[in-house]
């Protein structure tokens, strides 16, 4: 079967990465890595995201969204990777998605109008629960609502109930944020065991999505280098040394980017190989990105070691995405548990 984007999605990837390039391009990155005691949450970039319906994505449209699907979500994402950018568009995504899938119709009236329009930020954090602490949230600092698990389900919080501490991270493009939250919040009443599994997958193909974005442009840079830099009066590109390993990184990253699509169409679908499809995503998003951001760091010789130039944005990214929501070995130990039966004692 051959599954790819069809022409409406690449028209609409091509217009996010447009933008981006225009209007938040790596210079603009390089300001808010370079700023550690901003909120790293550009007015600029939040305005552009809200009057391109990022945030809508996957908002229903009685709900003023696109009431688009997860695949179309992760071409955002997969962009969004791509330019490193920074910003809590995830996050606002995904707890638009825990109310949209858990909330009351109040609740969905109150919070998803506003969070689809870019008036308010939300966050997602499944690590801990409410009341208590909430380590390392992304853009917990300036959410108006985050999406917590309380109890066996899922509760909202708005900043008004927790205090918000900003956690260091060598990823400049993101900040993170401890949150101590005071209260137990307010329930999200449809947030049984199976729906917080599928806001978990959901929140995991975008990670995905983003990993393969960063992997991409970050061999497209390098080889589009390798071909300009010359030794012996040669490209170094076309040393096989180099070039063999190029090819590699070709093969894997584009495995990746079709894993992490057909995550998304599984998901949305409801398919029965969604969980596996997931987790192969993921797994091979994360060792993509790694492989591929390594490899732009090496086969840009001494400048890619610098701070001057943007291969750490690439690097350091990729390195704290992998880890979420379970890395590669964690994801192959789930495939493992889903293909393979166990034999009887």
């Amino acid at each position: 079967m051959f599954f790819a984007l069809t022409d409406d999605q690449r028209e609409f990837d091509a217009a996010v990465r447009g933008y981006l390039a225009e209007r938040f391009d790596l210079e603009a990155v390089r300001g808010v890595v370079e700023d550690p005691a901003g909120d790293g949450h550009p007015a600029s970039l939040l305005k552009a995201a809200a009057e391109q319906g990022w945030p809508a994505v996957l908002v229903p449209e009685e709900h003023e969204g696109l009431g688009l699907g997860l695949v179309e979500a992760q071409v955002i994402a997969r962009a969004l990777g791509a330019g490193v950018a920074p910003g809590p568009w995830r996050g606002t995504v995904l707890a638009a998605e825990a109310i949209r899938l858990a909330g009351t119709p109040e609740q969905q009236a109150a919070w998803l109008p506003k969070l689809a329009s870019g008036e308010a930020v939300g966050a997602l954090a499944l690590r801990g629960t409410a009341p208590g602490t909430l380590p390392a949230v992304e853009y917990g600092a300036v959410a108006d609502v985050v999406v917590v698990r309380s109890g066996d389900g899922l509760a909202l919080v708005e900043a008004s109930a927790f205090s918000a501490t900003p956690q260091g991270s060598y990823d400049g493009t993101t900040r993170l944020a401890s949150l101590a939250v005071e209260g137990a919040g307010e329930a999200l009443p449809g947030a049984t065991a199976e729906v917080v599994a599928q806001l978990t997958a959901r929140a995991t193909v975008l990670v995905a999505a983003d990993l393969v974005g960063i992997a991409r442009e970050a061999l497209s840079r390098t080889v589009a280098y390798d071909r300009d830099r010359q030794q012996f009066g040669v490209p170094i590109g076309s040393f096989q040394a180099i070039k063999h390993v190029l090819a590699d990184l070709h093969v894997g990253v584009t495995m990746a980017e079709h894993a992490a699509l057909y995550a998304a169409h599984a998901v949305d679908a409801g398919l029965p190989d969604a969980e596996l499809a997931v987790a192969v995503a993921k797994a091979k998003a994360g060792d993509a990105a790694l492989d591929a951001t390594a490899a732009m760091i090496q086969y840009h010789g001494g400048i890619g070691y610098t701070w001057e130039h943007e291969a750490h944005f690439y690097y350091k990214r990729a390195k704290r995405l992998a880890g979420q929501f379970g890395d590669s070995d964690a994801q192959r130990a789930r495939i493992a548990e889903l293909t393979i039966d166990t034999v009887p004692a």
